[in-house]
């Protein structure tokens, strides 16, 4: 079993208790010598010499510890007067301490463990290294938690930057959108009016050289500048709604076949076999003439018919 701190000082305490009451034995047995040993003028003189108790070897303080018990005064004898005259009986002196009989000790004495210097070190830094451990320990998970929190700070920070970056992008891209869109429609307008203009001079000249014309015999009186106009408002409404491909070129002619009812609402369409047209330009213009409904009506009321054929022209708008 180890010694610890705590046996060492509870035997250094018994220790020092025990050298205590040693020094005050000792030191009562001297003055109780003193005071009680006769004084006989006769006798030799006892010479005494005071000795520091902590100065004595282990020998003399277990035998001023075992010293026997001091020897009664002898009663006086009153003896005759004739007796007088013959010298009193000495007494026997006392045997000092360095001359008293030790008793044999039946059993040995106990050691006094000596402290282990070494272990009780080697405790103590075993102490200092464990608490040290336990400190750093400590110190190193403050640090990590330290760290998360400044990590997730900067992950937050990362995330908000990112979402303000996606926000200005955005806001970017419908910018660029809506530009597109404003000049797209102003080109589109620009195109219409341009168109319009386009259409309404087609119409003025078709006018003025039907009216130089003699009318045809059997027109019923139908003013053949005002079927010109409606075939140029024609021409106008599906041109706005048709896109040329590549594959038809421009001034091209394709002959269409429109049924509507009052009101320009188109029934059916369909491309004269004798087009010239790809199959892709003939799909998309029976496709611009439906995008075009309702398809002019108001003011061509008299040269109005339900079925219609419109020579259409190829051109850019």
């Amino acid at each position: 079993m180890r010694e610890t701190r705590a046996d060492t000082t509870q035997a250094t305490i018994y220790a020092i208790a025990l050298h205590v009451v040693l020094f005050a034995l000792m030191f009562a047995g001297l003055l109780w010598t003193r005071t009680t040993a006769p004084v006989s003028a006769a006798g030799p003189v006892v010479e005494a010499e005071l000795i520091d108790p902590n100065a004595l070897s282990p020998a003399m303080k277990r035998a001023l510890r075992d010293r026997p018990e001091p020897v009664p005064p002898q009663p006086v004898q009153t003896k005759p007067v004739e007796e007088e005259a013959a010298p009193p009986p000495q007494p026997v002196p006392e045997p000092t301490p360095q001359d008293s009989p030790v008793p044999q000790q039946d059993q040995a004495q106990e050691v006094i463990p000596i402290p282990d210097t070494i272990d009780q070190e080697e405790v103590d830094r075993d102490a200092v290294s464990a608490e040290t451990r336990e400190r750093e320990q400590e110190e190193k998970r403050r640090q990590e938690q330290i760290d998360l929190t400044e990590r997730e700070r900067q992950e937050e920070a990362e995330k908000r930057q990112r979402l303000t970056e996606m926000e200005l992008e955005r806001q970017k891209q419908l910018s660029d959108i809506r530009k597109q869109r404003a000049l797209a429609a102003r080109d589109a307008q620009f195109a219409e009016e341009k168109l319009k203009q386009l259409a309404d001079r087609r119409a003025q000249q078709a006018s003025d050289s039907a009216a130089s014309a003699s009318p045809p015999p059997g027109n019923e009186g139908v003013d053949p500048a005002l079927a010109a106009r409606y075939a140029a408002a024609l021409q106008e409404a599906i041109l706005r709604n048709w896109t040329r491909p590549e594959t038809v070129p421009l001034g091209q002619r394709c002959q269409l076949v429109i049924r509507q009812l009052p009101g320009g609402e188109v029934v059916d369409v369909s491309v004269s076999p004798s087009c010239p047209y790809d199959e892709l330009g003939k799909r998309s213009v029976e496709a611009a003439v439906l995008k075009a409904q309702p398809l002019p009506y108001a003011g061509f009321e008299s040269v109005f018919q339900r079925t219609l054929r419109v020579n259409f022209e190829a051109q850019d708008r």
